[in-house]
């Protein structure tokens, strides 16, 4: 799912805000993990963290893709951020 963004017709950008740009590094490279995972040729995607956020970027070549990009995605950062709490509280 890697690669260029910029060149897909469609496109969305999540971004996730933490108190920390280190839970915000945190959690982009737990996010990050998965981008040679998840398999699929309609839509690519990139996570990086910026300063206090994370942001992932997402591009489609269709509508029905960047639909299924942005849920898949933003399922995962969940997931990233209820296991960081967990950390958080042993």
């Amino acid at each position: 799912m890697t690669g260029s963004v910029a060149d897909a017709p469609h496109a969305a950008e999540l971004v996730f805000d933490y108190s920390t740009p280190e839970r915000a590094r945190l959690l982009a490279r737990s996010v990050a993990q998965e981008l040679d995972e998840i398999e699929g040729d309609r839509t690519r995607a990139t996570v990086e963290a910026r300063d206090r956020s994370v942001v992932v970027e997402i591009a489609a070549d269709d509508l029905v893709a960047l639909r299924a990009g942005v849920n898949t995605w933003a399922t995962l950062v969940e997931v990233a951020e209820r296991a960081a709490r967990v950390g958080d509280s042993v």
